[in-house]
């Protein structure tokens, strides 16, 4: 089976001078927990996932507002081609222990998760961009974000 039997073709990416409040607010407005970063020629020069917000975000020890997206993006994109089988899309993930991978075919045309695919050259974003798969059912309410509850080690005695 190849590749574009299981990607998600609407893909929405952010740019190297976002901050991260921008790349979170892409994440939460397409449901998806990933998005490629785009430069000004609009070429992809990094992936960016909700981890590596969070991330960022507590290290830094700043707002997301202040943090440009540039400082926490993965800069190695590894990716397949739309028409790649789904084994090789999967070795690539396995090997480089990834969870979402770009279908570069001239640009971003898709994600897919749990696939596999070689390593991909930097490419323009065609108009069309590509998400990642989500959990949630098409249609049902969006949840409110979680709020932290006190874990064991967090409780006072």
């Amino acid at each position: 089976m190849n590749v574009s039997k299981l990607m998600t073709t609407s893909v929405q990416a952010c740019s190297i001078h976002d901050t991260l409040q921008r790349a979170a607010q892409i994440m939460w407005e397409s449901d998806c927990g990933c998005v490629p970063v785009v430069d000004d020629d609009e070429r992809v020069v990094g992936m960016l996932t909700d981890r590596d917000v969070c991330m960022a975000g507590y290290t830094q020890g700043k707002p997301y507002a202040e943090i440009p997206v540039s400082s926490a993006m993965a800069k190695q994109v590894f990716g397949v081609s739309e028409n790649d089988v789904v084994d090789v899309a999967e070795t690539l993930m396995r090997d480089k222990q990834i969870r979402r991978v770009p279908v570069l075919d001239g640009g971003v045309r898709a994600h897919e998760r749990r696939g596999d695919g070689g390593e991909g050259p930097a490419a323009p974003l065609p108009p069309r961009s590509v998400r990642g798969r989500s959990r949630r059912r098409r249609g049902a309410p969006r949840p409110a974000p979680a709020r932290h509850r006190a874990g064991p080690t967090d409780r006072r005695r």
